[in-house]
C-alpha cells in the first residue's frame, strides 16, 4: 500500500471492515478484533493509529507483529492466517494486518466469564465500528454455513405467515416469529436460519436483539 492509499484509508475512519489500534495490547484482546473481522466480511487492523485517526506509529515492528501472530495462532479457534504489511508514513512505521473473510467460520476466542468464574469460548462479529459477541442466531448461522451440507427448504404455512408478516411490518425477531406461528424458539430459530441460508430473508445484527427482514427484490407472488 502506498502513502496516498494509506492516507485515504485512514480518512475513511473505523468501520465494519477497518479497526485502528494505537498498539497491540494483549494477544487475547487483539484476538477478539481479528476474529470479528474474519467472522464478518474481513478487513484490516491498523496498528500505530489512534481511534481518532491520529498516526502515532509503532516503536517495534517485531514485538507488535509477535503479539498479532500469537493472537491468531493460539487465541483464536480455528486459527486465523493474516497477511501482515509494514509501511512507512511520514517517518513512522505502521503495521497493517489484513484479515480475509474466513471460510472456516465461526472463529471463537477464549474469554473469562467473571460471573461464572470460568473460561468460555465466544464468537465475535463486526457491528459498525465495534467488535461484539455474536448472537446465538448468528453463531448458528455461521456454523450451518460452514457445514457445507446441502440446503433443503420447503415453503409451508409457517413460512407463508412469516412472509405475510414481513410484508406488513418489514422486520421480525425469533421470539416474535415463534409466538406468531406457535412453535418453540428453537424451531423458529432453525426455520429462520434455513431461510437466511436460502437467501430468502436477511439477518440483521443488533447489539440488543437480532432481527430478520425479506431479502431485497424477493418475488413472493408465485
Amino acid at each position: 500500500m502506498n502513502p496516498k492509499e494509506f492516507k485515504e484509508l485512514i480518512a475513511e475512519g473505523e468501520s465494519s471492515f477497518l479497526e485502528f489500534k494505537r498498539k497491540a495490547t494483549t494477544p487475547n484482546k487483539l484476538a477478539r478484533e481479528i476474529a470479528a473481522l474474519a467472522n464478518t466480511k474481513g478487513g484490516t487492523l491498523i496498528i500505530g493509529v489512534d481511534d481518532d485517526g491520529t498516526i502515532v506509529g509503532v516503536r517495534s515492528e517485531k514485538s507488535e507483529i509477535d503479539i498479532v501472530e500469537k493472537a491468531c495462532a493460539f487465541f483464536i479457534f480455528p486459527p486465523v492466517k493474516p497477511e501482515i504489511e509494514i509501511i512507512e508514513y511520514k517517518d513512522k512505521d505502521i503495521i497493517l494486518v489484513h484479515i480475509p473473510e474466513s471460510k472456516n467460520k465461526p472463529h471463537v476466542v477464549e474469554i473469562e466469564d467473571t460471573e461464572k468464574k470460568r473460561i468460555v469460548k465466544r464468537a465475535y462479529i463486526r457491528l459498525g465500528e465495534k467488535s461484539v459477541i455474536a448472537s446465538k442466531e448468528m453463531f448458528k448461522l455461521m456454523t450451518s454455513q460452514a457445514s457445507g451440507k446441502p440446503l433443503k427448504i420447503s415453503i409451508g404455512e409457517r413460512e407463508r405467515r412469516l412472509f405475510n408478516y414481513l410484508e406488513r411490518h418489514e422486520r421480525i425477531t425469533v421470539k416474535e416469529f415463534a409466538a406468531i406461528v406457535n412453535i418453540s424458539r428453537r424451531r423458529a430459530e432453525r426455520i429462520l436460519i434455513d431461510l437466511v441460508r436460502a437467501n430468502v430473508i436477511i439477518i440483521h445484527n443488533d447489539t440488543s436483539n437480532d432481527y430478520f427482514s425479506l431479502a431485497p427484490n424477493l418475488n413472493l407472488e408465485q
